[in-house]
């Protein structure tokens, strides 16, 4: 559990087989107690908490969240968007797109400055709002390419270890 220098500079954090150990299991359930967990590793709690503490410090757990199924909220579209951006207006677009409720994640991909983006929406009106009232309006877009999905056939926030 040691911080270090990759080979592009960015700084990352060695973990061991019991950070990886913990991590995996908080994968499976991010509410677990820490006594609970330091059974299951074979740690002493105050161990576990310590380990788990540095992780987050050292921005390898970035957060604990719940994951909500849309679905059974009442969110009917689930929409994924290509958006070619000007250059010059990409920072401000990732900004601004960044801040609304309805976008879920957001990504610089390669290619002539796209943005791919994920999106929630009530019903197809809701996105269509978006679509028009926001998206298209903020500078610098160029064109969206917009996939609605049909069928989730797998969800997974973060990493498998």
């Amino acid at each position: 559990m040691q911080p270090k220098a990759s080979a592009n500079g960015a700084s990352t954090f060695a973990v061991d087989e019991l950070d990886r150990k913990i991590m995996s299991a908080l994968n499976v359930n991010g509410r677990i107690s820490y006594t609970d967990l330091a059974k299951e590793i074979g740690l002493s709690r105050v161990a576990v908490q310590a380990r788990i503490n540095a992780l987050m410090e050292h921005g390898v757990i970035e957060r604990f969240t719940a994951v909500i199924n849309p679905e059974k909220i009442g969110i009917q579209v689930s929409a994924f968007f290509n958006v070619e951006v000007e250059p010059k207006f990409l920072q401000e677009v990732a900004d601004l797109l960044s801040e609304d409720p309805a976008v879920t994640s957001l990504y610089h991909m390669t290619g002539p400055s796209k943005l791919h983006m994920h999106g929630l929406f009530i019903n197809n009106a809701a996105m269509e709002s978006f679509l028009k009232d926001k998206l298209y309006t903020l500078p610098g877009i160029m064109s969206v390419d917009c996939q609605v999905l049909i069928t989730r056939y797998k969800s997974r926030m973060g990493m498998r270890l």
